[in-house]
């Protein structure tokens, strides 16, 4: 059921948007003159045939964009990066834009804080201090590791830019090789040479049909002894059996913000691994959020207002 925003304008308005939950209204302040809210969490039928612009709702929620079949939109925008999966369920005539700009800075906190506690033993000290032990150990240091970033958009440009005041070498891998503003960026097919090279590989890839399980039991073998994987990206971006055995047999440490399944059922075998820290999805979810989604929103609001093409689109159906 929609609920329209008291302060707007009595007339027709120019723009509509629907917004899913209270939490971003109030990050997203005052709007425009002409500018209509209404309340619409998508689990239902359009309260309204047109909406200009549809805020789609924060995490799992992209089977409900099927729930805009007879609904005209002129922008879809998501809460979320990613945008895996869209395509199959998006109806025809609509434009989809990501969340590009809300997560990249949280997402490399969580990175770099994963790495850390990895890197330090934080989580044999702190199952040591549980049981009431003072067990003082000697860990690897993150100062003078090879950190290997797989995927080099928003987010592992992000999480770089945290890493250089860690006196590391970086070593960034995107679809294509390059250079950037940083250094060289290595292309895909370069990455079974350089896995062997690395401490720390960070995973960022979006999903798609190339990257699904391309931390597979070839990618995890090819890394050193005693390396750290972090997967930042997407649960089936990793191959869950592999990353068992590796992790299982103690060779590899892992630091898993997401899973395949996804949410990780209780008493799965990663869980129980002393060398694996699993954190639940959380690499966005800071106080950071809603004010970076509600200045993202605003910015198309007053886009759209003047014309102008909208940012972050990536789908067009």
């Amino acid at each position: 059921m929609s609920t329209p925003d008291t302060t707007a304008a009595a007339s027709a308005p120019s723009l509509v948007v629907s917004l899913p939950g209270r939490a971003l209204r109030a990050a997203l302040g005052p709007v425009p003159e002409g500018v209509q809210l209404i309340d619409w969490d998508m689990t239902g039928p359009s309260p309204v045939p047109h909406i200009d612009i549809v805020v789609q709702p924060y995490m799992g929620a992209t089977p409900l964009l099927a729930n805009l079949a007879g609904t005209t939109t002129r922008l879809v925008q998501s809460q979320s990066i990613g945008y895996d999966g869209v395509t199959d369920v998006l109806p025809a005539g609509h434009t989809f834009a990501n969340a590009s700009s809300v997560h990249e800075t949280s997402t490399a906190e969580l990175t770099l804080a994963m790495i850390l506690a990895s890197q330090r033993g934080i989580p044999d000290f702190v199952r040591a201090a549980a049981e009431g032990r003072w067990a003082p150990a000697r860990h690897a240091s993150l100062a003078d590791r090879t950190v290997l970033i797989v995927g080099y958009g928003g987010v592992g440009q992000a999480i770089e830019a945290r890493l250089a005041p860690f006196e590391v070498n970086v070593v960034r891998v995107a679809s294509t090789a390059r250079n950037g503003a940083t250094g060289h960026i290595h292309g895909i097919a370069e990455l079974s040479a350089l896995l062997p090279l690395a401490d720390v590989v960070v995973v960022g890839v979006p999903l798609s049909d190339s990257t699904h399980h391309l931390v597979d039991d070839a990618f995890l073998a090819a890394m050193p002894d005693g390396a750290l994987l972090v997967n930042i990206a997407r649960g089936p971006v990793a191959d869950t059996a592999a990353l068992l055995a590796h992790a299982g047999s103690g060779r590899l440490r892992l630091a898993l913000d997401v899973t395949d399944p996804e949410p990780l059922p209780a008493g799965h075998p990663l869980f129980a691994l002393p060398n694996v820290l699993i954190t639940p999805h959380v690499g966005g979810a800071s106080t950071a959020m809603m004010p970076r989604m509600g200045r993202l929103l605003a910015d198309q609001i007053e886009r759209m207002l003047q014309g102008d093409a909208p940012r972050n689109v990536v789908v067009r159906s």
